[in-house]
């Protein structure tokens, strides 16, 4: 068995969230900060759907991992694979185990693909794609750009999803380019949605309704995709209530993969799943601490939480000051001061020229950044700042532990 390695603070990943914790708290002078991150690459995944929609490259969203990785912090070039949150050890890929006093879980999410019967073995082909994949965002836009006639579906899974905006936006930048393009007309789209309205706050909802029935999609709510048959060119789509089953053709399909917490993650103590509570396998933690609700020495930020906010890099962005904070507090023996409400933001791309900024809390209370525009409608600024602002404040100041 090898020597464990000991590290005051561990993070595992290497994401938006372990490397702003890290930032942050290299910045207040810690000194033994490690990120357990195996891969080369970074990516800005907000702006993929802007790559599927032909309004960014993919090249504008990858950097090289190191050079995001905070000076200052240890990087250890694996992937965890087990956590003993009892003795307080990490595993990885490689047989390394390492030690910790402090513990924060940030791996990202699962992109569980084979959920959806047939979807795995038709991606990014015969017009199957999705923006939930850095390789596959461009291959979207090429099938919406080489779609003249026929019919489009564009699918949300049920289930916590990494921005859950992202399936509906893809839809209205298609519709938005084939209108330019004079074919919308000839297009039937069909967007399909597990929940009962477009978006949970009502008045947003009421923007996008208006939205939805300018471009004419037809709008399925309370309904899923379940299989895809690709010679057929067919998709089955159940009710979610009734339990009834249909089927739509399809010539240009966006699907949204169903998403868990890693596998390793939900075979750990850590897990919800561990005490028999939600299937997903979320890190179980205190929604406003942040911090393992039976591991105090353990803290989970981002899309492995179990926290109930919208899974969105601007969670991260709140979160992360709520960890950093407690994370102080439980290594000086302090009640913990961080607390996090629950803050989201989605940017939805209604065209290829607005976006409705939609903010909230862990309420649906509207929690606007910019309260001179209304937040429940699509604005042009908004749109240069999804493009242009919200990339720049990332790589130059989250990242960095400054935003």
């Amino acid at each position: 068995m090898p020597t464990p390695h000991k590290h005051e603070v561990l993070i595992i990943g290497g994401g938006t969230a372990g490397i702003t914790v890290a930032a942050r708290l290299l910045r207040k002078h810690y000194t033994d900060v490690a990120i357990i991150e195996p891969s080369d690459k970074h990516y800005y995944q907000p702006l993929w759907t802007l790559v599927g929609g032909g309004q960014a490259t993919a090249a504008e969203t990858e950097r090289a991992e190191a050079s995001v990785m905070p000076r200052g912090a240890t990087w250890i070039k694996s992937a965890a694979t087990s956590v003993d949150p009892d003795a307080n050890q990490v595993t990885c890929a490689d047989g390394a185990t390492y030690s910790y006093d402090l513990l924060v879980v940030a791996p990202g999410i699962q992109l569980d693909w084979e959920r959806t019967e047939g979807l795995t073995d038709t991606l990014g082909k015969d017009g199957v794609s999705s923006n939930y994949r850095f390789d596959l965002a461009p291959r979207t836009w090429e099938f919406i750009r080489n779609t003249r006639s026929g019919t489009a579906v564009f699918t949300m899974p049920s289930g916590p999803i990494k921005c859950a905006g992202a399936p509906q936006k893809i839809a209205y930048l298609a519709c938005d380019h084939w209108r330019r393009q004079g074919v919308l007309d000839d297009i039937d789209v069909h967007l399909v949605v597990p929940t009962p309205r477009i978006f949970g706050i009502p008045a947003i909802a009421d923007n996008l309704d208006k939205v939805i029935a300018d471009y004419g999609i037809q709008l399925h709510t309370g309904s899923e995709v379940r299989s895809i048959d690709s010679a057929a060119r067919k998709v089955t789509m159940i009710n979610l209530a009734a339990g009834t089953e249909t089927t739509l053709p399809y010539d240009v399909l966006h699907a949204v993969p169903h998403q868990s917490a890693p596998d390793w993650i939900k075979a750990s103590p850590l897990s919800t799943s561990h005490v028999g509570g939600d299937a997903n396998g979320y890190v179980d933690i205190d929604k406003h601490t942040m911090q393992h609700v039976r591991y105090p020495n353990v803290f989970a930020l981002g899309d492995a939480g179990s926290s109930p906010n919208s899974k969105t890099g601007a969670a991260i962005r709140k979160q992360a000051l709520a960890v950093v904070d407690n994370i102080g507090a439980v290594r000086s023996g302090r009640p913990l001061p961080g607390t996090y409400d629950g803050y989201a933001s989605c940017p939805i791309v209604t065209s290829s020229r607005d976006m409705l900024l939609a903010e909230f809390d862990y309420d649906f209370a509207l929690k606007p950044s910019f309260p001179l525009l209304d937040p429940v409608k699509p604005h042009r600024p908004y749109w240069l700042l999804k493009k242009y602002g919200l990339p720049a404040m990332y790589w130059n100041l989250m990242l960095k532990g400054l935003a």
